[in-house]
C-alpha cells in the first residue's frame, strides 16, 4: 500500500513590509553633523546636542580637542569609538573623526526674515529654487553666511534640506544663518515683494550685470536657480530684475555654489556696514 500523498505545507508568512520612512526634506534636518568645523560651530551654539562619537586618537588634533572641551561645558555625552565604528555610524566619506548628533534645525518664518530686526542689518536673503545637490546647498549656505546673508530661502518639496552632507560643506553655517522651508518658491518671493524686499534673481541671460546692481540700503533676496536648469519660469517672472555674472572664458556657466559666491559678495560689497 503506498503512502497518502503528502500535504503542501503552505509557504511561510512574510515578514510585514517595512512603512516607508518620511520623505528625505520633510523639515529642514540637521539631526547628524559630521566634520571638525560643523562640529565645533554646533557645540559652540545653542542647539541641544545628544551626543558626541569621537574616534580614538583623533583628540590629538588641536579642533578635536576644542570640540571635547565645548562639549564637557555643555554636558554632552561624549562615546569614543574606534575609527571603523565612526566611519560605520557617518553619513559622509570623510567625517574626520566627529560625528554629532543634535535636535533638528528650527524652521524661521518667512515673514519674519523679511523684517529688520531691532539694531541689526537689513534683509540679506538668498533664496534657492531647487538646488538639489547637499554639497552645493551646504557650499551656498557657507558663502552667504561669510558674506553676511541674515537668511536662506528653501523650497519644502524637490529640494536638497540639511542632510549630513550639506551640513559638513557648510562649515558651520548652518548654525547661523535661519532657513524657512516654503511650499512653493514664486509664492514665497510674491510674500517678500510684498514686504518690501527687493527681489533679484541670478540668471545666465540676464539683461544686467550683477557688478552693476544699485543697491543702498533696500532689503535684498538673492535667487539661485537649481543645477543646470537654472530659475523656473514662473519664478523669473517674480524678480524685480535678473542679473548674469560676466563670462569670458569658454565654458558656459559656473556651478551653482560658485555663482552664489560671486553674487553673494557683490551684494555684501555694495550694503552699508
Amino acid at each position: 500500500m503506498s503512502p497518502p500523498p503528502r500535504r503542501r505545507q503552505p509557504p511561510p508568512k512574510r515578514p510585514p513590509a517595512r512603512r516607508p520612512s518620511a520623505p528625505a526634506g520633510a523639515g529642514l534636518g540637521g539631526e547628524q553633523v559630521e566634520g571638525r568645523r560643523a562640529v565645533r560651530e554646533l557645540l559652540a551654539g545653542s542647539r541641544p546636542v545628544r551626543e558626541l562619537l569621537v574616534a580614538q586618537g583623533a583628540e590629538r588634533s588641536p579642533i578635536v580637542q576644542e570640540i571635547l572641551d565645548l562639549a564637557v561645558a555643555r554636558r554632552v555625552t561624549v562615546r569614543r569609538v574606534s575609527l571603523p565604528q565612526l566611519d560605520g555610524a557617518a553619513r559622509t566619506d570623510a567625517p574626520q573623526g566627529v560625528v554629532a548628533r543634535a535636535q533638528a534645525l528650527p524652521e524661521a518664518d518667512l515673514d519674519d526674515l523679511a523684517r529688520r530686526s531691532r539694531g541689526g542689518p537689513q534683509p540679506f536673503l538668498v533664496v534657492l529654487d531647487g538646488v538639489t545637490d547637499p554639497h552645493n546647498l551646504g557650499a551656498v549656505l557657507r558663502s552667504a553666511e561669510v558674506a553676511g546673508a541674515t537668511g536662506a530661502v528653501l523650497p519644502r518639496h524637490r529640494a536638497a534640506h540639511v542632510s549630513p552632507a550639506a551640513a559638513k560643506a557648510a562649515a558651520g553655517a548652518i548654525e547661523h544663518v535661519p532657513m524657512a522651508l516654503v511650499p512653493g518658491t514664486a509664492a514665497a518671493l510674491a510674500q517678500l515683494k510684498e514686504a518690501g524686499v527687493w527681489v533679484v534673481g541670478l540668471d545666465m541671460a540676464g539683461p544686467q550685470s550683477v557688478f552693476e546692481l544699485e543697491l543702498a540700503t533696500e532689503p535684498v533676496a538673492l535667487v539661485l536657480g537649481a543645477e543646470g536648469a537654472g530659475l523656473s519660469r514662473l519664478v523669473r517672472e517674480r524678480c524685480d530684475v535678473l542679473v548674469a555674472i560676466p563670462q569670458r572664458g569658454r565654458l558656459g556657466s559656473l556651478n551653482v555654489a560658485a555663482a552664489a559666491a560671486v553674487a553673494c559678495f557683490e551684494v555684501s560689497r555694495r550694503r552699508p556696514g
